[in-house]
């Protein structure tokens, strides 16, 4: 009957840590405690473990998981970093885009048609109907260069 209690006691340590988790975000207790929970399953599988056994296979799944969310996982999340880095900023996600404009660019200011508004622009002057391409923001005024 012990060995049945044993593998309650590692899921509440998997909730535990989990819930720490919740509470002071990092990512390193998620994994732990996921150990902690594939732990409990092992022990609730293979009944007799002792101890040491238990903790040492605890401590590898600690090991391993951690290293999984690491190497394997964290590359995947960072990939998508850039463009999610700009989400709130719309007009750096516009650089390198091309845009006709709708005002003629004099004294170094227009407006170009960008999607279904107008965004004030800045570059040399320029007819409007002119192709731009943005190359840079500068708070909400986007730089151009002209296209040939």
């Amino acid at each position: 009957m012990e060995q049945v209690a044993l593998h309650y006691w590692w899921w509440i340590v998997a909730l535990v840590l989990i819930a720490i988790e919740v509470v002071l975000p990092g990512y390193f207790m998620l994994w732990i405690g996921i150990a902690a929970a594939v732990t409990g399953v092992l022990v609730l599988a293979v009944p007799g473990l002792s101890v040491l056994t238990q903790a040492i296979a605890f401590a590898a799944l600690a090991f391993l998981s951690c290293a999984a969310y690491w190497y394997w996982l964290r590359p995947k999340l960072m990939r998508g970093e850039p463009s999610e880095s700009r989400l709130n900023r719309r007009g750096e996600q516009q650089i390198g885009q091309r845009y006709v404009l709708a005002e003629a660019i004099v004294n170094g200011r227009g407006k170009a048609k960008v999607g279904d508004s107008l965004w004030l622009v800045r570059g040399p002057d320029l007819p409007a109907g002119s192709t731009v391409e943005v190359t840079g923001v500068d708070g909400n005024t986007l730089l151009v260069r002209a296209i040939d």
